[in-house]
């Protein structure tokens, strides 16, 4: 149905129920709502109401449920709500009330469920603690002040305590933990200070105790291991310090921990690794040293792991490639981790962002990572790696990888031109080592051939010197059997100085004398024949 709510409905004097929710009803609600005298639910959630809350409504007094969510209404809770002695239930969220809530309300005992959240109330929130049978009180998102009444305290079956994102101030008071059936607790996002006691540990139902985005202080001691039903557990965001205790590990049905941004220092637990139902663990920004505990293999159930920003050390642990569920992020960037990047993170098929960016990682890219193809984020720059970058990393942005020396592929220069790039990136005191370097060497190399060259020159010359020798007087006893022969004469031989230490005189007059004894002999011969 749409259009205005009819008027005619405020004649039924008698009618004690209207139910309009989910319908697309527009305008205000009638001032003459007031005639229905013994109204007692008026159910107009999820409209498109607008205008303010009609006076007249507060003479309802036989109203028990109110229930205007979810519509544009606006303006403040009339003052003659105090009239409804019998209002059980008032939920007035996602709309835009503003203004304080009246003090009056605080008379209204039997007021049961009152969620008023998602609105613009400010002031303080006293008079909505009057009613002892409260059960549950939420506020979220409103601009109320001031800090939370000890009379609170009074409403012992209060399940569950709504005030996040207000301007409250002072400390958590203690007399909260007098509330044991409290399973939900949301103090996030104000401005409460001091500690949070160990007073809470009798609030042995808890489930969700949320506290983060204030300013607390001081410790956390191991009383949050007694809450044994604990699912939820978010203090991040404040300014706790000392060690993060190891009695959680006896909170076994812990879905959440978040402990990010305090000033947490020490090892991580290994009792974290019993939290076998564990989803979200987020430690990061904090003063954590020492190793991650391999015992985080046993989270099997994690989809989302947090480490960043803290003193850790050592090597990320190949066994978190186990951790199969894990899906929103891996986040180890900013602390001080070594080694290699496993490949077993590459079994991490569910994995949509992966940063380890800011540490001291080295060794190639695993090709393994190539598999993970639900990854859309992936962060490995400032670190040391090198080698070519997995092609299928290629469409990543530049920043996912820039800081990495080494590091070279798409998107990053191609590893041929960063080799070049290399060798023209280095300075003036490298180059000129290089040429002082070559220059030594060719020298060197150049003295060491020339020093060869002349020792083979010199033995050469030695050889060539005793061959010409020898061959020379061999040449002159063949001159001398051709102009002598072997034939004597008288019963002589001719005589030649063969050693050719005899002077040129003497050379000349032999021969003359060898030439004379030859013609002698021919003047003979042809006698005998004459």
């Amino acid at each position: 149905m749409s259009g205005d709510i009819p008027l005619e409905f405020m004649n039924c004097t008698s009618l004690k129920e209207i139910d309009f929710f989910g319908n697309q009803f527009s305008g205000s609600i009638p001032a003459t709502i007031g005639k229905l005298k013994k109204l007692e639910k008026l159910l107009l959630r999820q409209n498109d109401l607008s205008g303010s809350i009609p006076t007249s409504l507060g003479y309802c007094k036989k109203l028990q449920f109110l229930v205007l969510a979810d519509n544009k209404l606006g303006g403040s809770i009339p003052s003659t709500f105090r009239y409804l002695s019998e209002l059980f239930l008032i939920t007035l969220y996602n709309n835009s009330f503003e203004g304080s809530v009246p003090n009056s309300l605080f008379l209204l005992k039997n007021l049961n469920i009152i969620n008023l959240s998602h609105n613009r109330f400010h002031g303080n929130i006293f008079p909505l603690t009057g009613s002892s049978s409260l059960t549950k009180l939420d506020l979220t998102n409103n601009s109320f002040s001031g800090g939370i009444p000890s009379t609170l305290s009074l409403s012992r079956n209060l399940t569950r305590l709504r005030l996040s994102h207000n301007n409250l101030t002072g400390e958590i008071p203690s007399e909260l933990s007098q509330l044991v059936e409290l399973n939900f607790l949301d103090l996030s996002f104000n401005s409460f200070t001091g500690e949070l006691k160990p007073d809470f540990s009798k609030c042995k139902k808890i489930e969700h105790l949320l506290v983060n985005n204030n300013q607390l202080t001081g410790t956390i001691h191991g009383w949050l291991g007694n809450l044994e039903e604990l699912g939820e557990l978010d203090i991040s965001f404040n300014n706790f310090h000392g060690k993060v205790p190891p009695e959680l590990g006896n909170c076994s049905k812990l879905l959440k921990l978040s402990l990010q941004s305090n000033g947490f220092s020490g090892e991580i637990p290994v009792e974290i690794g019993s939290l076998s139902s564990l989803n979200v663990l987020n430690l990061q920004k904090n003063k954590l040293s020492g190793r991650v505990p391999s015992a985080l293999q046993q989270c099997m159930k994690l989809y989302e792991l947090r480490l960043a920003e803290n003193l850790l050390t050592g090597s990320i642990p190949s066994e978190l490639g186990k951790l199969s569920e894990l899906q929103v992020i891996l986040d180890f960037s900013g602390n001080q981790f070594t080694g290699k990047i496993p490949s077993s993170i590459g079994n991490l098929m569910k994995l949509e962002r992966l940063n380890l960016s800011f540490n001291k990682l080295e060794g190639e890219i695993p090709s393994s990572l190539g598999k993970l193809t639900s990854l859309h984020m992936l962060n490995l720059s400032y670190n040391q790696l090198k080698g070519e970058i997995p092609s299928t990393f290629s469409g990543f942005p530049l920043g996912s990888f820039i800081g990495n020396e080494k590091l070279c592929g798409p998107p990053l220069k191609l590893c041929l031109e960063s080799k070049k790039g290399e060798m023209r990136g280095l300075s003036n005191s490298e180059v000129a080592s290089i040429i002082v370097a070559i220059v030594f060497t060719s020298t060197l190399i150049c003295l060491v051939i020339l020093y060869l060259i002349l020792r083979i020159w010199n033995n050469w010359r030695k050889v060539l010197v005793s061959s010409l020798d020898t061959s020379g007087i061999e040449q002159k006893r063949e001159e001398e059997k051709w102009v002598c022969g072997n034939e004597k004469k008288n019963g002589e031989y001719c005589k030649v100085n063969s050693l050719g230490l005899v002077s040129s005189k003497e050379n000349r007059i032999t021969t003359t004398t060898c030439v004379f004894q030859m013609k002698m002999e021919s003047e003979t011969m042809l006698d005998s024949v004459a």
